[in-house]
């Protein structure tokens, strides 16, 4: 699968586009309604079928509803039903169940196989309108989905899924291979000798980010000073996430030319972000990995991940020890067998680059699956 993401150009009728996500946002919460009430009553849970068959005739009794199409109102309630099982799911811990969704801030609608048609260039059909697009790059392959999406400035996108057929072949170009070690203050530690720094955008634009946010909560709610001030804040953080992307998609081209194979260690984000909250979220790891997989496979390299277990940290590059523990705040250390001096990062990041190799059988590697996106 491969998910392809156009920008529509402004008109005024992409008011009817935004209308008709608010609706969809009215019937999420009144899905979450019929949810909740049903349980009250029947202290069961809502079946997805027997939703829809009801959604289905209130939809003709609403005109209103009926701004969005048939199958987009399925989509809702095939969301929600996945949204449950994963809350009823005992071995996925910390997941809420859906909930209601305020209207004017409810994102998106998807339409499957219906509802929409690609005229050619640059135009689509949704409904009975005609919208024109940022043609980027060419449509291939099989159209799965059609989701139109509105962000926090108002702005639309048209988001296409397709079924990805052509699947590049592995290439060895360079014959490099190399292990990387993301850290708190360095954002990558390669195996080669080499450090890449994080810029932290987040942390750059901390001042403007609270000069704002006082502006906001000083204006009355209701306002159109306060939308005003909730434009200014929504642009100052679309504009951290633009430059961050963009250093993400220059930096992983550059890894890609310069390794054939490339290995990671397996995060685990969310205890990351128990201890170090915003730095974790700053940094953005997993969006990063997404994307160096999507270049990855589009040149035909492998992004290769360790075995969360495997101590990268703890383990002599140059014999093989082991050590029993290594707290966090220890960034060198000194192998009790071979009396190595070791800096952390840089012996963790060439640890995985030799325990990656299957030569080795040091503990086991997965490759990636990358969910592509552009």
């Amino acid at each position: 699968m491969k998910t392809l993401k156009f920008k529509l150009y402004q008109h005024k009728r992409n008011r009817h586009l935004k209308r008709a996500i608010n609706v969809a946002g009215m019937i999420w919460n009144h899905c979450i309604a019929l949810h909740k009430r049903y349980y009250r009553m029947f202290k069961k849970h809502l079946n997805c079928a027997k939703l829809q068959a009801h959604i289905a005739k209130l939809r003709n009794r609403k005109p209103l509803w009926q701004q969005v199409g048939s199958q987009a109102v399925q989509d809702i309630c095939q969301r929600i039903e996945k949204a449950y099982q994963a809350f009823f799911d005992r071995h996925r811990k910390g997941v809420k169940p859906p909930g209601f969704k305020p209207v004017r801030k409810y994102k998106s609608f998807t339409l499957k196989q219906a509802g929409y048609q690609f005229l050619g260039g640059n135009r689509v059909r949704i409904g009975n309108r005609v919208y024109q697009y940022w043609n980027s790059r060419e449509i291939e392959g099989k159209i799965k989905t059609v989701t139109i999406k509105r962000s926090p400035l108002g702005e639309l996108f048209l988001v296409v899924v397709v079924d990805s057929v052509v699947e590049p072949q592995t290439k060895f170009e360079t014959g490099r291979t190399a292990g990387f070690d993301f850290g708190i203050r360095t954002f990558l530690t390669c195996s080669e000798g080499f450090k890449i720094a994080s810029p932290q955008f987040f942390k750059q634009s901390m001042n403007a980010i609270k000069k704002a946010s006082r502006e906001l909560s000083r204006k009355k709610k209701g306002s159109h000073n306060r939308e005003q001030a909730r434009f200014n804040l929504v642009r100052k953080h679309e504009g951290i996430t633009n430059r961050r992307r963009d250093w993400f998609w220059k930096l992983a081209h550059w890894l890609a030319n310069q390794f054939d194979v490339l290995y990671f260690e397996t995060l685990n984000l969310k205890g990351m972000q128990r201890l170090w909250g915003r730095k974790v979220s700053d940094l953005a790891f997993r969006e990063f990995l997404n994307i160096l997989e999507w270049v990855a496979q589009k040149q035909g390299k492998q992004v290769v991940y360790r075995d969360p277990w495997f101590p990268s940290s703890k383990m002599c590059s140059c014999c093989g020890h082991v050590l029993e523990s290594l707290d966090l705040k220890i960034r060198e250390w000194r192998c009790p067998e071979c009396h190595t001096l070791h800096d952390r990062d840089e012996n963790a990041a060439i640890n995985l680059k030799v325990g990656g190799s299957p030569s080795t059988g040091l503990g086991d590697v997965r490759l990636a699956q990358p969910a592509i996106s552009v």
